[in-house]
Parts: structure tokens; C-alpha cells; sequence
């Protein structure tokens, strides 16, 4: 097969995911990967099964082999961050979208750490954020407006 029909498959993917077809998507990506193996196609077939398929461990191994083999790609750093999002696994998310930033991250990467926000220091910094203490003194300090 040629690359020009394995790129168009990939493009049809992208645009089919910028849409919600996911599942349209994850055909393309299939057959994009199955064309020419990429590290951009993997990872983006990695992000569809995980949202179609829900096997994020299979699908996080596969993103992070994708990131491993194009460390500067921005892109893949989204995918495995928006993964990790899926999978429940928040504070990988973040860093990896960081990673992301660092290396050249734009404007989804920026957009998605906008839309999961930063939290603020705990209130007593010795001890752990999960504290007891800490937990509720910064709900108190929060609706007082103190914080």
C-alpha cells in the first residue's frame, strides 16, 4: 500500500475524532496503523480504544510507546494525557500534559490544563494533601474566603 493512502486514512481519523465519530475514527486509525505504522497513528488509535473500547492499560502502554519513539511531538503528549483523563488518573494527566508544554505544546494542550485547573498549596505544607487536617482546614478557609 502507498503512504499517500495511509496518510489519507489518518487524516479521515483525525477529522472524524474532531467530529465525536470515535468510532468511525478508530476504523481509520486501524487501517492507517495497519497501512504504515506511526508513532502519531498509534497514539491516536491508542486514544480511540480507550475511549471506545475503555482498555486503558493497553492503551496507555501503546501512547507511551508512541511518546518514547517521538519524544518532541507534541501531539502525543495530548493523547496520553487525555488517556490518563479516561483512565481516571488525573495527576498523570497534568504532567504529562506539562511534558507536552515543554516540549512545544500548543493550543489544546494549553486549553486542557485551563479546563482541569491547578490546586493551591495545602494549608499546612509538612503535612500531606490528603490529610484530614488539611482537607478540612481548606474547606473552612475556602468558604470563609480566605483562601
Amino acid at each position: 500500500m502507498t503512504v499517500t493512502n495511509m496518510t489519507e486514512w489518518f487524516a479521515k481519523g483525525v477529522e472524524a475524532l474532531h467530529h465525536d465519530h470515535v468510532y468511525l475514527a478508530r476504523a481509520c486509525f486501524e487501517q492507517a496503523v495497519t497501512e504504515q505504522r506511526s508513532p502519531l497513528s498509534s497514539s491516536y488509535l491508542a486514544l480511540c480504544q480507550a475511549k471506545t473500547r475503555g482498555t486503558f492499560s493497553d492503551a496507555i502502554a501503546s501512547a507511551r510507546e508512541a511518546v518514547a519513539a517521538d519524544p518532541a511531538n507534541p501531539a502525543l503528549y495530548h493523547n496520553l494525557g487525555c488517556i490518563y483523563l479516561l483512565a481516571g488518573k488525573r495527576t498523570e494527566a497534568i504532567e504529562t500534559f506539562r511534558q507536552g508544554l515543554r516540549v512545544g505544546g500548543g493550543e489544546d494542550i494549553t486549553s486542557e490544563l485551563e479546563r482541569l485547573g491547578t490546586r493551591r498549596a495545602p494549608p499546612i505544607k509538612r503535612l500531606p494533601r490528603n490529610h484530614p487536617v488539611n482537607k478540612y482546614l481548606g474547606i473552612v478557609l475556602s468558604r470563609l474566603g480566605l483562601r
